[in-house]
């Protein structure tokens, strides 16, 4: 039995609800079997023997992913008098945030702060999750059992990174904009999150960080105000704080629209 055979009878044997499951012949079935099981469960722990194959399985797949260091990140802004004058750089990358190599990456996450349960979901917050491994949604869990109640909007906290390439992972709840018509108050939320993630980079002496869209897709809040906030907020945060130890922050974007708005802000 290969390696994500072993991983995958262990995520089944683990719950007779998946006794039935019959376990594909091809690797991507395989890969995506594995990975919506491990969507799925509930966190709890696991053996030495699941992390060191999962560790391993994971590895490789970054491995062909392809890690994005900082050099190949474009430095859009790196004529602009406010980078200049603060020599901090503000960068812009299209593409998989999992696979970038800075000291941590942002996640998008719910105020249960355990990680997206939808089975190969396309959320970052699934796809960070997923790329990271089980240890992401345990160590989640054990911050919110001993804060006891669901993580209020605008707050941020720092996990461990497992698996992923970056040092960190800073979770944010984004305010929810069902009818895509944010209030004033959720336009300060938003802005709340970005305070705080830049506060918790500089507390924990990080260098560099890679923002998400926060709040956009699924949340609805509008992709063109959300990036004036951010890029506002953030650097309303290092001419206040001109000690902070953060010294490039990246805007990670997945669609062309947002690209192209950030391409203009910055």
């Amino acid at each position: 039995m290969n390696r994500l055979d072993c991983l995958i009878q262990y995520l089944i044997d683990e719950d007779p609800q998946y006794s039935e499951i019959q376990i594909p012949e091809d690797l991507q079935g395989k890969r995506d079997l594995f990975r919506a099981l491990r969507n799925v469960r509930e966190p709890k722990p696991v053996s030495e023997e699941f992390l060191r194959l999962q560790d391993e399985e994971l590895q490789a797949q970054l491995q062909e992913k392809g890690v994005v260091e900082l050099v190949d990140v474009e430095d859009v802004c790196r004529d602009a008098p406010w980078h200049v004058s603060t020599g901090k750089q503000l960068s812009l990358w299209q593409g998989d945030i999992t696979r970038l190599r800075v000291d941590a990456i942002v996640n998008a996450a719910n105020a249960q702060m355990l990680g997206c349960f939808h089975p190969l979901h396309r959320c970052i917050d699934n796809a960070i999750h997923s790329a990271a491994g089980v240890q992401l949604r345990e160590e989640c869990h054990r911050l919110m059992l001993q804060q006891g109640h669901l993580e209020p909007t605008g707050r941020a906290k720092i996990t461990k990174a497992y698996n992923l390439p970056c040092k960190y992972v800073i979770h944010t709840v984004g305010p929810i904009i069902p009818d895509g018509i944010p209030t004033e108050s959720q336009k300060e939320q938003l802005a709340s999150c970005y305070r705080n993630i830049m506060a918790c980079a500089d507390e924990n002496g990080l260098e560099s960080i890679a923002f998400c869209c926060i709040s956009t897709g699924e949340f609805r809040f509008p992709n063109q105000l959300a990036a004036e906030i951010a890029v506002r907020t953030v650097k309303d945060y290092l001419t206040v704080h001109p000690d902070c130890s953060v010294k490039q922050v990246v805007s990670n974007v997945f669609k062309d629209i947002d690209k192209k708005i950030y391409q203009r802000l910055l």
